[in-house]
């Protein structure tokens, strides 16, 4: 029977969603692999929207991050209140700052942020049931947040600022290069760089299709 994984969108688009680069290459790794995605999002507003032309905050605009989330997912997509660790064999985040923005106020608050409770209980869920957990460039710092107390091993490559964030949250940074992973073995967490580092697609694709293998493979132990 084919795996069912988890995958955690925050919208569509880099500066205020989901980066649709890595959350398309980590369905696609998933096919691949003959595992079955199960997309899922918060339903509630981003904390903002950005203009992707022009990297301007659109002030007056609002964007639902469940219903920004299915143009990626192609409308198969669960309001994630409606899904439980039971429900899926591991669970994978792309990046973007949407994951740093809109699953948790990372982006804002650094070391101090809060996590949205749903993204919060469906983690602490999946961690309880030793399910895999995968995160893809910025979204380990949340992941990391919300499993400060397992002092989680977790890579975003090499940025200093966001590497001391996260030891600062409890979190283990390990460097590591756009091709690679990093494997908390403990705690089974994988996390790549990706778009962290770049610099291009075939790049980042590296990385993304070795951690969806590993997710994959870990959710059969």
């Amino acid at each position: 029977m084919a795996k069912k994984i988890g995958v955690l969108l925050s919208g569509c688009g880099v500066f205020d969603g989901s980066e649709i680069h890595e959350a398309v290459l980590t369905l696609l790794a998933l096919d691949r692999v003959e595992a079955e995605a199960v997309c899922m999002a918060p339903d509630t507003d981003q904390m903002h929207v950005v203009n992707h032309l022009t990297n301007q905050e659109a002030v007056e605009e609002k964007r639902n991050i469940l219903e920004e989330s299915a143009r990626i997912a192609r409308g198969e997509i669960k309001n994630l209140k409606d899904v439980s660790a039971e429900d899926i064999d591991g669970l994978i985040i792309p990046g973007g700052f949407g994951a740093a923005k809109n699953l948790s106020n990372f982006a804002v608050k650094g070391a101090d942020a809060q996590v949205h409770p749903e993204v919060e209980r469906i983690i602490n869920e999946a961690v309880a049931a030793e399910k895999p957990v995968g995160a893809i460039c910025i979204a380990p710092a949340t992941l990391t947040k919300i499993l400060s107390s397992k002092k989680p091993e977790v890579t975003i490559g090499n940025d200093a600022g966001t590497a001391s964030a996260i030891e600062e949250m409890g979190g283990i940074h390990k460097i590591c290069t756009v091709d690679m992973i990093h494997v908390d073995v403990k705690n089974k967490i994988v996390t790549t760089p990706a778009y962290m580092l770049g610099p291009g697609i075939k790049d980042v694709a590296e990385g993304i299709e070795k951690l969806v293998r590993q997710v994959v493979d870990m959710a059969d132990l």
